[in-house]
């Protein structure tokens, strides 16, 4: 893993210095040096601090990183602060500020969904619907807010879907042949009557398509803790507690990593 994390790193970085940071090297001393802080401008659940030094020990070992928080915070202000020479400091700034905004706002994302559902019982899932490249640190980010992670792939877990249906034919043919894996079996339906049936050929996790929260509370009570019951699509903070109160297990949320706003942050060089 820490190699994948620093083949990202030297990536994001070729991406975004290439040949040289022509600016710092025309406008700043080889010599200088600096103090910086990191800042979270807003409240939020901050992510992606040993990501951040990493990135800027990438470009000088000798940089000093000093943390004043850990990723799953709840914070506003400084969150850490550099010192060194000032060339790299100020090359790793963007690319830094970059991954760390995009982290703490999937973080802030899933904390909101997490405390809308609160004394509940619903536990919050995250998607497949990630940034391609990204998705290790995505789904990092989403714990990082309290909530947990749905299957990582395709690879890791079994999700029969509508346009599978299609092709198979039926949720029994599909669950019958998907059940020979030996792997958890996950269907998504989208009726009562689908329900029914997944039920019947034995699905232990369902996923509730699109369904309003009266035909969610009837599907739980069908469903009489057969199987584990998961509700998604179109999901949002003004509706996610009425889902929640129906009484099914999870709640899956596309919009945790696709739709977070990245939160702002930036790095001030401090007065010497």
């Amino acid at each position: 893993m820490e190699l994948t994390r620093q083949t990202a790193i030297q990536r994001w970085l070729e991406e975004d210095v290439g040949d040289g940071d022509l600016t710092t090297a025309y406008a700043v001393p080889e010599d200088a040096t600096c103090t910086a802080a990191v800042l979270v401008k807003e409240p939020g659940v901050v992510c992606g601090l040993e990501l951040v030094e990493s990135l800027f020990r990438e470009l000088d070992e000798s940089i000093g990183f000093e943390a004043s928080a850990s990723d799953g915070d709840q914070v506003e202000g400084e969150v850490a602060r550099l010192s060194g020479r000032a060339r790299p400091i100020l090359t790793g700034e963007r690319t830094a500020l970059n991954v760390l905004g995009r982290l703490s706002g999937v973080a802030t994302l899933a904390r909101r969904y997490v405390d809308a559902v609160a004394g509940t019982g619903a536990v919050i899932l995250d998607t497949r619907k990630t940034t391609p490249g990204l998705r290790e640190l995505e789904k990092y980010a989403v714990r990082c807010g309290g909530a947990r992670n749905h299957r990582f792939g395709l690879y890791d877990g079994i999700l029969i879907k509508d346009n599978h249906l299609a092709v198979a034919g039926s949720i029994t043919e599909a669950v019958t042949a998907a059940a020979r894996s030996g792997v958890p079996v996950q269907v998504e339906v989208e009726t009562l009557d689908g329900l029914r049936e997944a039920l019947d050929a034995g699905a232990t996790s369902i996923l509730l398509d699109n369904m309003p929260p009266g035909l969610m509370r009837e599907a739980v009570a069908i469903t009489a803790g057969r199987a584990t019951l998961e509700a998604s699509g179109g999901v949002t903070l003004e509706t996610i507690r009425s889902i929640a109160e129906t009484g099914v297990d999870f709640i899956s949320i596309g919009a945790l990593t696709h739709s977070a706003r990245s939160l702002d942050v930036s790095l001030e060089v401090l007065p010497q």
